[in-house]
Order: C-alpha cells, then sequence, then structure tokens
C-alpha cells in the first residue's frame, strides 16, 4: 500500500457486524467512547452511557474486569434497551479470560488486550528460545480459542487491541518496545482467530506517543495486506492523551494522520474528561470524511471530492525517500538557527493587528520591563514575528526576528533582524539585486504551475540563504502539501521548510484539530522545519469543555502560540514544558482522575521535558504509561503507587501525601528544578 497517497481514496477492509452497526468496508466512520463509572453501578452506568450516546456515541464499551462486572453488563443492556436505547456496547476486558467468556455471551462485542490477556506480563526481561516460545503460543491458543469459539456462536463481534505500553515479557524478549512488537502481538491472536473462520474482529494499536501509534498502524495494514491479502477495520486512538487542548492536539495528529490516508474505520479520543465530552472532538475528525463517503453513495464525483487534492504540476519522479514505519527527518539547509539539526521554529502572526506593543508580545513568551529596559524570555517563545506591512517601532530582543512583506523590508535599515516574505514573482528580482541575506518564500502548493515550480527551483538552488513557506488552500491541506515536499525531496531541495497552517473555523476544537492535523501529520514524517499557525479571532465562538471555557480570542496570539509548541511537543521535535500522560478514567479508576491531573500538573507544569503519567489504577497503569518518566498509579482505595520508568518506587502511599511524594521522587532524581 502506498501509505503516502497524492489522492485520496478509503482503504477498504473487511465487514465487521457490531449489533445492528456496520464497521469497516467503506461504511462511515464510526465514534465510541467508553464509561467512567464503576461497573456494578448500573444505574450511573446507564445514566452515563445515555448521556454518550445523546451526544453522538455510536458504540460504547464499559469496563468488566471481573466476572462479577461482566455478569452486571445484562442488567446494564436490559435497562438501556428497556429505555429504547440500541446502541452497541462493548466489554473492556483485561487479565480476565473468563469475564471475557461471560461478556461476549451478553453484549455485542468485546476487546481483548494481547499483552495482558492471558499473555505474561511482569516487566521481566526473559530470553526464550525458538522451542519456548512456540509453547508460549500454544498455551495461547488453548486459552483464548474457547473465546474465539463464544463469539463465533453468539455473532459477537471482537476487538484486538495493543497497547504500546502493554506488550507481553515474551514478545518484549524478541521484538522489544517498539511499532513492530505491537503488531506481532495482535498479529499472533489474530491467526487464532482466522483459524477457527472467525473474521467479525476489529484490531487497533494504541500509543501515547502519535509517532509511535501512527507507525503501527501503518505496520499493521503492511503485514495483513502481505500475510492475508485482506485488511480487517481499524479502530484508530492515542492512548492517555490527556486532557485540555493537549489532549485533543495529541489525537488529532496521530488520528487525523491515518484518517487523511484513508486508514480508519472507527475512532475513540481518550481524554481525562467525562467521556461524553469526548464525543464531539471525534465527530469534528471524521466531518469530513464521512462527509466524502456521503458524497460517494451518492453520485457525486468531482475533483476535490474524489482526489482529496488538485493534480501536481509536475510528473511524479523517482520513488517516495521516507519509510512510513519509521521516523526520518527530511535533510534542509542549516541557515543560521534554522533547519539542519535545529528544532523546528515558531512564528508568530501578526498581521492582523493594527499596531505592536512592547506588552503584545508577552502573549508569544516575551515580557518587557520598562524600569531595567530588559527582556525576559519563556521556554515556549516564539523565534519569529510576522508584522505583514508593518514595521516594529521598538527594539526586540535578540531572539525575536521580524518577518515582513517584501515592500516593507526593503525600506528597513536593520536587515539583519528583518527577513522579507516574497511571492515566487519577486525572486528574480532578488536574483538580480543579490542583497538577501534570508528571505522567506510564500508557496501555494495547491496552484502553483510548471514555470513557477520551475522558477522557484532555480532560486533555491541558487539562493542557500530561502526558506519555503508552504501552505494550500486546498480543501485538503496536507496531502497537499505532503506531495509538494516529495517533489523537493526528488528535485534535491534542500531549503529549509515552515509549515503554514490557516484554519477558519469557529470553535476551538475544530481549530485545534485544523492545526494539529495539517502540521502534526507532516512533523511526523520529518517533513517541518518551523510552524506557522494563522486564524481569523473574529469568527472564534466561546467554547466550554469538562466544565472549563477556552476563550482564545481573549489573547489569540496566545493560543496560536501555545498550540505550535503544544504540536511540536506532540510530535517529539521540540520539547518545551511538562509531558503529562494521563487516562481517561474507567470504572476501575482508584481516585478523582481530573481533580488529581490537575493537581499534579499545579505544581510540576515547569519541569520541561518531564514526561509524568497518571493513571486510574493497576490494571492499565504500568503498561500503558509506556515511556513516561514517573508514574503515579492507583493501588487500592486511597492508595498511590509511585514508578521511576517502570520500576515501582514506592507502594500504597496514602493519597493524601502522595503528590508530596510525587515531588521528592523526581527531587531524589535530579530532575526538579526550583519554578
Amino acid at each position: 500500500m502506498n501509505f503516502f497517497p497524492k489522492n485520496y481514496s478509503r482503504l477498504i477492509t473487511k465487514e465487521v457486524k457490531v449489533g445492528d452497526l456496520i464497521i469497516g468496508n467503506s461504511s462511515a466512520i464510526k465514534v465510541q467512547t467508553m464509561t467512567t463509572t464503576d461497573s456494578m453501578d448500573t444505574a450511573a452506568t446507564v445514566a452515563q452511557t445515555i448521556r454518550c450516546i445523546n451526544a453522538g456515541a455510536e458504540l460504547v464499551r464499559i469496563t468488566a474486569p471481573s466476572i462479577n462486572e461482566a455478569n452486571n453488563l445484562l442488567n446494564i443492556k436490559n435497562e438501556l434497551r428497556r429505555q429504547g436505547f440500541k446502541t452497541p456496547l462493548v466489554a473492556d476486558i483485561h487479565f480476565t479470560p473468563n469475564a471475557a467468556e461471560v461478556a461476549a455471551r451478553i453484549i455485542e462485542k468485546v476487546r481483548v488486550n494481547p499483552g495482558n490477556y492471558v499473555d505474561k506480563k511482569k516487566f521481566e526481561q526473559i530470553e526464550y528460545t525458538d522451542l519456548e516460545y512456540l509453547e508460549e503460543i500454544e498455551r495461547i491458543t488453548e486459552r483464548f480459542t474457547p473465546l474465539v469459539k463464544i463469539c463465533k456462536e453468539y455473532g459477537t463481534a471482537m476487538r484486538i487491541g495493543t497497547n504500546h505500553g502493554s506488550l507481553s515479557d515474551r514478545i518484549m524478549s524478541r521484538y522489544g518496545d517498539t511499532p513492530n512488537g505491537m503488531v506481532e502481538s495482535a498479529l499472533e491472536f489474530l491467526r487464532i482467530c482466522r483459524n477457527e473462520s472467525y473474521h467479525n474482529i476489529v484490531l487497533s494499536m494504541k500509543s501515547s506517543n502519535p509517532q509511535v501509534m501512527v507507525q503501527a498502524y501503518r505496520l499493521l495494514v503492511d503485514k495483513m495486506m502481505n500475510e492475508f491479502g485482506e485488511c480487517y477495520p481499524l479502530h484508530l486512538g492515542v492512548t492517555e492523551a490527556g486532557d485540555g487542548e493537549d489532549g485533543r492536539i495529541k489525537s488529532a495528529i496521530g488520528i487525523g494522520t491515518l484518517l487523511e490516508d484513508g486508514i480508519g474505520d472507527t475512532i475513540r479520543v481518550s481524554l481525562t474528561e467525562d467521556p461524553e465530552f469526548e464525543v464531539p472532538v471525534c465527530k469534528d475528525l471524521v466531518k469530513k470524511y464521512n462527509e466524502r463517503i456521503k458524497n460517494y453513495e451518492l453520485g457525486i464525483r468531482n475533483e476535490n471530492v474524489e482526489s482529496g487534492i488538485s493534480p501536481s504540476p509536475l510528473e511524479r519522479v523517482g520513488v517516495r525517500s521516507i519509510s512510513p514505519f519509521q521516523y526520518s527527518k527530511r535533510k534542509s539547509n542549516e541557515l543560521g538557527n534554522i533547519g539542519g539539526k535545529h528544532v523546528p521554529f515558531v512564528v508568530a502572526d501578526f498581521m492582523q493587528n493594527e499596531t505592536i506593543r512592547h506588552e503584545d508580545l508577552q502573549s508569544i513568551g516575551y515580557t518587557y520591563n520598562s524600569l531595567s529596559d530588559k527582556w525576559t524570555i519563556g521556554d515556549a517563545a516564539a523565534d519569529f514575528i510576522y508584522t505583514g506591512k508593518k514595521i516594529i517601532p521598538f527594539a526586540l530582543p535578540g531572539t525575536l526576528k521580524v518577518i515582513c512583506d517584501y515592500e516593507s523590508w526593503k525600506l528597513v535599515e536593520d536587515k539583519t533582524q528583518h527577513i522579507p516574505l516574497l511571492q515566487i514573482a519577486d525572486c528574480n528580482e532578488e536574483l538580480a539585486n543579490n542583497n538577501l541575506q534570508l528571505g522567506m518564500i510564500s508557496v501555494n502548493t495547491n496552484s502553483i504551475s510548471a514555470e513557477k515550480f520551475g522558477e522557484l527551483l532555480k532560486f533555491a538552488k541558487l539562493e542557500n540563504r530561502a526558506v519555503l513557506c508552504l501552505w494550500s488552500d486546498s480543501e485538503h491541506v496536507m496531502p497537499c502539501v505532503r506531495d509538494f515536499v516529495f517533489q523537493l525531496i526528488e528535485n534535491k531541495i534542500e531549503n529549509p521548510i515552515v509549515l503554514c497552517v490557516e484554519s477558519s473555523h469557529s470553535t476551538v476544537d475544530e481549530q485545534l484539530i485544523d492545526f494539529a492535523k495539517n502540521s502534526g501529520a507532516l512533523f511526523l514524517d520529518g517533513m517541518g522545519d518551523g510552524i506557522w499557525l494563522m486564524n481569523d479571532p473574529s469568527k472564534m465562538q466561546d467554547l466550554k469543555v469538562s466544565g472549563r471555557t477556552y476563550l482564545p480570542v481573549k489573547n489569540n496570539h496566545q493560543f496560536l502560540n501555545n498550540t505550535s509548541f503544544s504540536i511540536l511537543q506532540a510530535t517529539r521535535t521540540r520539547i518545551s514544558k511538562t509531558e503529562y500522560i494521563s487516562c481517561p478514567s474507567c470504572g476501575r479508576t482508584l481516585f478523582d482522575l481530573q481533580e488529581t491531573t490537575a493537581k499534579i500538573r499545579a505544581v510540576t507544569n515547569h519541569l520541561k521535558g518531564v514526561k509524568i503519567a497518571i493513571m486510574g489504577c493497576i490494571v492499565n497503569g504500568p503498561g500503558e504509561m509506556a515511556d513516561a518518566d514517573y508514574g503515579y498509579v492507583g493501588s487500592g482505595a486511597g492508595k498511590i503507587t509511585l514508578y521511576k520508568s517502570k520500576e515501582v518506587i514506592k507502594k500504597n502511599i496514602p493519597s493524601e501525601i502522595a503528590v508530596d511524594e510525587l515531588i521528592n521522587l523526581i527531587k531524589e532524581n535530579g530532575d526538579w528544578v526550583e519554578n
């Protein structure tokens, strides 16, 4: 399969029935979520399930960690049906095969995790001989096959859901903590199902790291097509994404990258918020793709719907040189602190400001003290400011440079701190004048003609001082820009690239999805040296999420700047703040996740580059926090266990002092700095 399609087309997968719902086979992408109530509390679980359904959930997952919860699914299902709700239910199973076998007889779908269903997960390094490895697979087959037969008999669907952080010791010993290990873990279970002629299966490859998640799904598709000649439906999700803007950005990057490539049949956005607030984010993510499906059904065939992007001005040359299965940064020239091995830079867009004052720069990380005439610079401070036709009338800190329009730049005396934004038509003039130290060239990748492309190549090759500002007015921005980057690679053009994305949506969620998907997807594949986000704040509406109000219209520059740095952090290309890996809560959760996450964030959010996992229970916690530096995991009622990486450091700490103990642990390991 071509994982970097020039033209959009949906991956055709097998059709799976979940109750009356169809997943796969080009049907609309389904939206789902998971309850956070105690599964033994029938009334609370039913009430929350109804809220999720009313929000638009087409499947609702409920945890069943033991036989008691599995049996109670019947009461929950019966009460929902009595109230007229027929939405399919999914049982979430982890360690207990007996619970899965009970649930499979009651509701429409069960989810099993190969990493801890029958297989061993003790975080032990064990060397398996080939014979021992095969014996373990035989043991798994013997224990897993009864569930497969029950699902086949009752018409129950199954999700084989691998998580990056909960691979078994056996898989880890042979494949390591890799996308390849994730895929093989799922394929072992899939082969058992196929041997029983059971095919009502959905698969998932979840990780809290969008880069790992995307690579694992692509590899799974590749291996299924090579081994079976067909592909099963895929459930997309970034696990433990967190809350607020960061959770939405991380999810949109991982899920959106795959959706743009036609991969994905159902999605869940895992936020540390009430589950009904996950659903609108899911709906915003899939809306564009489901509209395409609707247009196909109506027989509408036009260039935008069918191809996704306008035709490229040049024929394809050579082969695509970036692997879809592993990260590789596109080679780019080093121009000062741009390109090469430098972290991606951030542009703050002040084009719409009538005037620019000292205090306006505080929103992009620069605080001015008029008494000392000095600037304080934050970790998330923009590197460039775009002013359009305006010239800033005061001295800027040395780390901040100005991008202005070409005609304005000609009038500036101090050209060391000012950089022109050229159109392609301006390039010939600059070639003649030859006084350009550093320039940025605006390129609409959707409408550049072959002639203009030739002019751009000529200038870019001659001028080792040009940064290409790539954008697209296509309806499908990301694949259009990506295809253009491949043309640059194939033509050996190594100028640095800044990815420019404008969103015209009216809500914060939609803008975050736009920005994250259209730039983050390209950063995941190593295609960006900078990021430049734009919007029109006058078109934005207030949006309340989980009791909080996100109002970037109060400070739109801060919103865009924070979003830029969050995208770079989520793609692991520039670290500027603490990262939180926080599970979305479920019926197993042993403390208030939202309150605890906020409490930990408040005292640790200055620890740049430190990754802290906040996990609700011991079932998923140690595994799913994957690559976190520190873990805060519920281990019993009012009890917390602290981890350093995957090693238990302190067990069963009273929750009243657990946050203080976490701080002490960070200090003991030398990662604490005073705020």
